[in-house]
């Protein structure tokens, strides 16, 4: 299974890293020269969650933490603490 955040679709994208020799020059610098190209892969920050989808059943999946922290998905309740909230109740 490929690692893609099944909210927002964000999977692996590739870029490069860039070597700079020199010094700036509003530093005083001759001017700042590439001499280096890397190229990587940046990888979205996914988390394996346990959610509840639209038709209420509750599945593991990737999410990107940027969905969790804007509440696009709802994630299902633990189920070890709701039986100890039921025991401590009853």
């Amino acid at each position: 299974m490929a690692r893609v955040c099944s909210v927002s679709g964000a999977r692996p994208t590739s870029g490069r890293k860039y070597k700079r020799r020199g010094m700036i020059r509003r530093k005083g610098g001759a001017g700042s020269k590439i001499v280096g190209k890397t190229l990587r892969v940046i990888k979205p920050n996914l988390q394996r969650v346990k959610i509840i989808d639209e038709n209420g059943t509750t599945k593991h999946v990737f999410v990107a933490a940027r969905m969790l922290k804007a509440g696009k998905v709802t994630k299902a309740p633990n189920a070890k603490l709701a039986r100890a909230k039921a025991a401590a109740k009853a």
